[in-house]
């Protein structure tokens, strides 16, 4: 008889590309994930995991042990469905992928009250990109996202996941106190071709929209500094080092030395939770999503 936690662990590695990386997800130690992928070799009596320089790489025969995995993982899942929603009461564990500003401004008082509410939900928080977050969703790792896109970059959702808006999050133009534009009521994208930008590192969504929103208004952005964080961002631009577009969402209060100047026409991604649509009865992701809208909303989300 294999055993499941021992798959799960393997499913993790494949997924996640690690041992660590899969101890993480897990909230195991590596040294236990490695033990798990050692009892399972010993149980099939084949290798698994190949060293490849400081990775590992699976083999043909873990491989289809992951796809059994996969299997065994959905039926267990539909399982705990059937018996959560007989009980009619959120139960078990339920996590929540989002990305930084969204596990910033939205997801505090989101698990405080899930947290109050439904004491027999174990409900946890991984923070994602949300170019990974739908596929850790598709392949059952995590069990909601919060996910978003932008007006000209939508983000496509896969075949076999549900989804629901959780509102619309604004973005402004980010200036220096002293910047020639700091005084205006609104700018548009065509008088930014000049501007010095900071932004996120590319393949992030966000930087994507960036150079796709100034091409559409004819230019290439010149792009000086890249940072992830938004607080880093907006220090830059305190430094009077460029200017930046930053969603409302997360932002917080804006340092000395930032003015906020709206866009015309005026940027919006939309936020939305996925989840699988196996798993759309459970009475745990009725709840989530209903705190998502419940919070979005009076974090003025639209």
């Amino acid at each position: 008889m294999l055993d499941l936690s021992r798959l799960r662990a393997l499913h993790a590695v494949s997924v996640h590309g690690s041992v660590a990386g899969a101890a993480t997800a897990l909230g195991y130690t590596p040294s236990a994930v490695s033990q798990q992928i050692t009892k399972l070799e010993r149980e099939t009596r084949t290798t698994l995991l190949e060293r490849r320089g400081r990775g590992v790489s699976l083999t043909e025969e873990a491989l289809h042990l992951v796809d059994a995995a996969q299997q065994l993982l959905a039926i267990v899942e539909r399982t705990e469905t059937v018996l959560e929603e007989r009980r009619g009461l959120p139960t078990g564990r339920l996590t929540i992928g989002a990305f930084a500003s969204a596990g910033r401004g939205l997801l505090p008082g989101v698990l405080a009250e899930l947290g109050r509410d439904h004491p027999a939900l174990d409900v946890r928080l991984d923070e994602v990109d949300p170019h990974l977050s739908v596929d850790l969703v598709a392949k059952g790792v995590i069990d909601l996202a919060v996910a978003h896109d932008w007006d000209i970059a939508p983000l496509p959702a896969p075949e076999g996941l549900a989804q629901a808006v959780i509102g619309l999050d604004r973005c402004d133009l980010l200036v220096p106190a002293g910047h020639p534009l700091a005084g205006r009521e609104a700018v548009r994208r065509e008088e930014l071709a000049r501007e010095r930008w900071i932004c996120p590192p590319p393949g992030t969504v966000c930087h994507d929209w960036l150079t796709r929103t100034v091409r559409t208004a004819g230019y290439e952005p010149d792009i000086r500094h890249r940072a992830e964080e938004h607080h880093t961002q907006l220090a830059l631009v305190a430094a009077g080092l460029g200017v930046a577009m930053i969603p409302r969402l997360g932002r917080g209060t804006l340092p000395a030395g930032v003015v906020a100047v709206r866009l015309d026409p005026v940027p919006e991604r939309r936020l939305y939770a996925l989840w699988r649509t196996e798993a759309a009865r459970r009475p745990a992701i009725t709840a989530a999503v209903a705190a998502l809208q419940t919070h979005g909303a009076a974090a003025g989300l639209e």
